[in-house]
């Protein structure tokens, strides 16, 4: 994990509880003695990131439906940190503007970059539902000031109808759907609640998160490439484009693509939590 993320160390249960008092009720001791949840759990997972949410990030509301993907906090905000200690190597340090591609119902990583840097945000997304819960926790944590939201009417489009000629943004964050359709999605969670040791046999996502969260037609790779296209329009609008890949795979195509396009700088950052091993692929035309 980046160095200024605060959960590198794990979890204080104790204090957890203190804060979101409904954590409790999913809190056991394990054979270790340590207090800790059942992550397969889906309304466990939630309770405990919702508490995160309001030990460390000033946070008062943060709810949505259980539908949702419920995003784990530590890897979101390695994100934001990540992409932190980059803009500021790039002499990015003031009044930063951030573009977030697909906020989802969370709103998680406008609520986490503003918290830790105080920068704004301008959140897209397709689904009014999403929109709607996201504006709710934006309002109720009186964050009108630093988050506003934009739909994106064409679900073909990533950046196209959302960014306009008048807009100047420091960087975009993305999270991309991983999968191709439900069935490799359903695949995935298999095997993820099988390391988890679920043993009631249910197939249920632990994170949960709907079709527009998880699947995209033709998966993450043709994701980012779409997004590469279209970010070769918007050159002006947003100083560095990036991305989460999940895939490391990708990467050598990507950077081929961005080549032909006429990126200046490609920089992929390398990312870990735990056993899960990720990277953030950043691009710029300017």
């Amino acid at each position: 994990m980046h160095p200024k993320n605060k959960h590198k160390t794990g979890y204080d249960i104790e204090v957890l509880k203190r804060v979101y008092p409904e954590l409790d009720s999913y809190v056991f001791e394990n054979k270790y003695n340590t207090q800790t949840i059942d992550f397969a759990n889906p309304k466990a997972v939630k309770a405990l990131n919702t508490a995160l949410l309001f030990q460390y990030y000033n946070l008062k509301f943060w709810d949505f439906p259980d539908t949702n993907l419920c995003p784990p906090i530590p890897g979101r905000v390695d994100y934001i940190h990540h992409i932190a200690s980059f803009l500021e190597a790039s002499g990015i340090n003031e009044n930063i503007k951030v573009l977030d591609i697909g906020t989802g119902a969370s709103c998680i990583y406008p609520i986490l970059g503003q918290a830790e840097y105080g920068w704004t945000f301008v959140g897209t997304d397709i689904d009014d539902k999403s929109l709607a819960c996201a504006q709710k926790i934006i309002d109720k944590n009186e964050l009108n000031t630093a988050i506003t939201l934009r739909k994106q009417q064409d679900a073909s489009h990533i950046l196209k109808g959302v960014v306009n000629e008048t807009d100047s943004f420091s960087v975009s964050l993305c999270n991309p759907p991983f999968f191709k359709s439900e069935a490799e999605a359903l695949e995935a969670t298999i095997k993820k609640l099988k390391g988890l040791k679920n043993e009631a046999g249910q197939v249920i996502r632990n994170f949960s998160g709907t079709q527009n969260e998880l699947w995209y037609k033709g998966g993450e790779k043709a994701f980012l490439h779409n997004y590469i296209f279209e970010s070769t329009f918007y050159k002006e609008q947003c100083l560095w484009f990036t991305s989460l890949v999940s895939k490391k795979d990708l990467i050598k195509g990507l950077k081929t693509s961005l080549k032909k396009l006429g990126a200046t700088e490609v920089k992929v950052i390398e990312m870990g939590q735990g056993n899960k091993l990720s990277r953030i692929v950043a691009w710029t035309f300017q």
